[in-house]
């Protein structure tokens, strides 16, 4: 189904993202993950994307089969990193005739293995020059064209210390066809409120989805801020997982009551979507929807 049609339909969204597996065994455990967060009737799911060639084929083969032989609408993410015109119009191409009609459009990074990788190679040095081009391709298999998101910062980028040129980047991305935003994950909401206000004062009108990661058992917190482009950590939200010392069960618990208390607030303060963050696992985000006193998320869209 096209995002805006999702839209449409869904005054609150929720959806979830993976990664692509490295290996088919760990396929075969994100699927069967999949299946079970599944019977939560998300809204669509996203599949995350490695530059480069890393994970360019599992993403697409999972989303493919995400698509196949779920009920799932599946977002494929995308990024300027390591692609060129030709390459860009061919990924599209392919996605358009699977059926994929959504994509997220990102910037990247380059991968590791590429310390000396020259930008100047890639067709668009930012995401609002993909957005642009995406939303130019329509074909026969697509004649709508795709549903374009794009990533947004409660917490600001850390490339871009001026907030207020920050707003602009985002703006252009928007006005150059996103439909709608998705957030870095973030563990105040007081971060996601100013950033919904400032996208407000910026002219952009689009949903805004918020970002949500519970912390685990087995998640590295410093770990985390790093890969969440340093992501701050409240400190009532490190002082309870300190008092869980050694004990993962009790972390897991932290986290997801953190989260949970995340989620209940931001519903109650209208918010247009949430996007769960699942690290390929599905329990984390099933206790939050027990948490909340629902089964699916159209029960959430009820209460």
């Amino acid at each position: 189904m096209h995002i805006l049609d999702i839209f449409k339909a869904h005054p609150t969204t929720f959806s979830f993202e993976f990664f692509p597996p490295k290996t088919d065994k760990s396929s075969s455990d994100l699927f069967r993950n999949i299946e079970q967060l599944q019977v939560l009737q998300p809204s669509f799911v996203s599949v995350t994307y490695g530059a480069g060639g890393s994970t360019r084929e599992r993403t697409h083969d999972l989303v493919i089969r995400i698509q196949s032989e779920t009920n799932l609408t599946a977002v494929s993410h995308l990024t300027c990193v390591c692609h060129g015109m030709d390459d860009l119009a061919s990924i599209l191409d392919r996605y358009a005739s699977s059926g994929i009609e959504n994509i997220l459009a990102l910037g990247g990074d380059p991968p590791r293995n590429l310390v000396d990788y020259n930008r100047a190679n890639d067709a668009f040095q930012y995401a609002d020059g993909l957005v642009a081009f995406i939303k130019s391709r329509t074909s026969e298999a697509n004649p709508r064209g795709f549903g374009i998101g794009v990533a947004g910062f409660p917490e600001g980028h850390p490339a871009t210390p001026n907030r207020l040129n920050e707003m602009d980047h985002l703006k252009r991305k928007v006005d150059a066809g996103a439909d709608y935003i998705c957030t870095q994950l973030f563990f105040s909401n007081a971060d996601f409120y100013d950033f919904r206000e400032r996208c407000e004062y910026a002219g952009i009108k689009v949903p805004i989805l918020a970002g949500i990661m519970p912390i685990t058992r087995d998640t590295n917190i410093s770990r985390m801020a790093e890969l969440a482009l340093g992501a701050r950590f409240p400190a009532r939200l490190l002082k309870s997982l300190d008092r869980c010392g050694d004990d993962p069960e009790a972390r897991e618990r932290v986290g997801i009551h953190w989260a949970t208390e995340q989620c209940r607030d931001l519903l109650d303060n209208n918010v247009r979507g949430l996007h769960f963050y699942t690290l390929n696992r599905s329990d984390a985000t099933r206790r939050i929807y027990e948490n909340l006193g629902v089964k699916d998320s159209v029960g959430l869209r009820q209460s």
